[in-house]
């Protein structure tokens, strides 16, 4: 792992509940609209970071301000524990709450990853907050840490694997796959 600084090591082994935007984090972006189908692209290493992040333990969510049957999809295929798709496009701040007593966590064990002003609340509030390589600057202002990678290429991916391996959960991860 990279050298971090004890602060952003501290926050990383504090996470319990990871959370995410969808358009921007875990896609680039874009969305291709035609007749009556959307089509998304999603990193397919994304989706594995996830992955590991539930097989380690971790409940994952996914906080978006429009509702998308793609992103129904792609959540159900990889398992998220929690799916919110607002349609107001108004704060996620609520949704996130409504999340935190469900789990009985505090903002405190949250890491949430963003891209945009619609993502500020959370990002103002998680432990952990992280913007993606090409968010909007007021995103990044907010975040603890900026990954190198951009949306939708990886971004998630990187997040997840530091905290993975902050919390000494990585090795693991690595066994499960040398079987």
């Amino acid at each position: 792992m990279e050298r971090l600084s004890p602060q952003l090591q501290s926050r990383l082994k504090r996470v319990k509940l990871f959370l995410c935007d969808v358009d921007g984090v875990l896609t680039d972006g874009a969305v291709y609209l035609g007749g009556t189908r959307e089509i998304k692209r999603f990193n397919i290493r994304d989706g594995l970071g996830l992955i590991f992040l539930r097989r380690a333990g971790f409940p994952v969510g996914w906080v978006s301000a429009r509702p998308s049957p793609v992103t129904k999809a792609r959540a159900a295929e990889l398992g998220i524990d929690f799916l919110v798709q607002q349609g107001d496009r108004r704060s996620k701040t609520g949704a996130v709450e409504k999340l935190l007593r469900r789990t009985k966590l505090d903002w405190d064990a949250v890491c949430f990853v963003g891209d945009d002003v619609v993502d500020l609340g959370p990002l103002t509030r998680a432990g952990l907050a992280v913007a993606v390589a090409d968010a909007r600057p007021e995103a990044k202002a907010a975040a603890h840490y900026v990954t190198r990678a951009a949306g939708g290429h990886g971004a998630v991916r990187e997040t997840a694997e530091m905290i993975l391996q902050a919390q000494e959960k990585w090795d693991a991860i690595i066994a499960h796959y040398c079987e």
